[in-house]
């Protein structure tokens, strides 16, 4: 075939598929394979954001769960609740169960749930939010703290529904008020420590009335024997009686402290003089009986030092009641005195 021919056949050809049917068979099936690819590569796509969306939903609940966090949403309308799986946990409800807000209102003890319905309401009327640090109770009876924070979200000006982060801050919770406790109590006996006593003490002496109470300075007689002979654990035991005793002596407006070692003290409010001589008598009675510690037996006295509060400083009723309590050593032991100024010098 010469070059002419072969033009005109390919001319021929080309006109020929251009004036082809677009649906005829094979265009037909040229489009379904095209919107199959383009099927496919959307499919492999939305796949990616699954898997990426997986691994980020992943990701969230593990922070969250490290966190102690849950997220929490309530419709205002009808008061039903949607939580995350951490939510769930910290309220120890069964996941995914359907909840309605009055089912896990009675977690909250009295005077916390109070709280939270007097902020939440003001929270709706003021289409803001609130942050709110409260207890619960778990169904088995654990309490538990928890922080809320809560968003109102509005359609317009109407609330239609609150929702934000739950947080179990009981480990943080619990480690503050063992600080605060520590800060202020003792650790062995439980009474009152150092710090709360001269706190009280400065209270009293600044009375301006002049009837400051009294201050009672006391010291296990024969108490370094305990631990000497039978040892620090029963010695510990030993302290431990002496603070229940003590307590028992005592009334409920005396201040009880353990200063050290086996020293103590009581600090009485306002009252006749005479009290103060009543209660280091009942005192060196209560310590009499022996103490008994497993397989061991020890006897304590108390020497006992009394010093009005009235009309000095703090310190200076520290040093008159210790030196009313060396005097009460010096005098044989398991016995009180009273701080005399004009025989004991400060």
């Amino acid at each position: 075939m010469s070059n002419t021919s072969k033009r005109r056949s390919g001319s021929a050809d080309a006109a020929s598929i251009a004036n082809a049917d677009p649906y005829s068979h094979e265009a037909t099936a040229a489009a379904v394979a095209r919107l199959a690819a383009t099927i496919e590569a959307q499919a492999r796509t939305i796949g990616r954001y699954q898997t990426a969306l997986a691994r980020s939903r992943d990701t969230f609940e593990r922070a969250a769960a490290a966190a102690r966090l849950g997220l929490w949403e309530c419709d205002l309308t009808t008061e039903t609740l949607q939580w995350s799986p951490g939510t769930y946990d910290m309220f120890d409800i069964p996941r995914e169960q359907p909840l309605r807000r009055r089912q896990t209102l009675i977690r909250y003890p009295d005077e916390s749930l109070k709280t939270l319905e007097s902020v939440r309401s003001r929270a709706i009327a003021e289409r803001s939010g609130f942050d709110l640090d409260t207890a619960i109770v778990t169904p088995s009876g654990g309490k538990r703290w928890i922080r809320i924070t809560a968003t109102v979200d509005c359609a317009g000006s109407r609330p239609v529904r609150l929702f934000g982060l739950k947080q179990d801050i009981t480990a943080e919770t619990e480690r503050w008020q063992r600080a605060h406790y520590f800060a202020e109590f003792d650790e062995l006996t439980g009474l009152a420590n150092r710090r709360q006593l001269k706190a009280r003490l400065a209270a009293a002496c600044d009375q301006q009335d002049g009837a400051g109470g009294a201050l009672l300075l006391l010291d296990l007689d024969g108490f370094k024997n305990v631990n000497d002979a039978v040892g620090h654990a029963v010695g510990d035991e030993c302290l431990k009686e002496a603070a229940r005793r003590l307590l028992r002596a005592c009334d409920a407006g005396d201040l009880v402290a353990r200063l050290g070692g086996d020293e103590f003290a009581v600090v009485l409010p306002a009252g006749p003089d005479s009290h103060a001589t009543l209660l280091a008598r009942k005192i060196i009675a209560t310590m009499t009986p022996p103490i008994q510690s497993g397989a061991h037996c020890v006897r304590v006295g108390v020497s006992i030092g009394i010093a009005s509060l009235a009309g000095c400083l703090p310190h200076e009723a520290l040093k008159r009641a210790d030196l009313a309590m060396y005097a009460a050593k010096a005098a044989g032991r398991n016995t009180f005195r009273r701080f005399c100024p004009t025989r004991m010098r400060v």
